[in-house]
């Protein structure tokens, strides 16, 4: 996948794991509202992994959403999801 580790991907890219809540809610926010998303398990992904540590001064905060203008939100709150997406 081409956007795996790009700070300036093509895509919304969410990278993630299963069992995280916090992720599990972002995720489910972007599908409900239909926001076009890839989702990178950081879990399964080494480079993903190291990639969002890189992001994160050190730690692997997950959700790390990454947005085509190089923006970034990490674990960010249900409101902060619906004031970058909700009118």
């Amino acid at each position: 996948m081409t956007d795996c580790c790009t700070d300036r991907p093509s895509q919304i890219v969410v990278y993630s794991v299963k069992w995280c809540p916090d992720c599990k809610r972002a995720k489910a926010f972007l599908a409900q509202n239909q926001i076009p998303h890839v989702n990178i398990d950081v879990d399964d992904n080494p480079q993903a992994a190291e990639f969002v540590k890189h992001l994160n001064d050190g730690f692997r905060s997950v959700p790390t959403i990454l947005f085509p203008d190089g923006s970034k939100m990490v674990e960010p709150s249900s409101g902060e999801l619906e004031a970058k997406f909700l009118p």
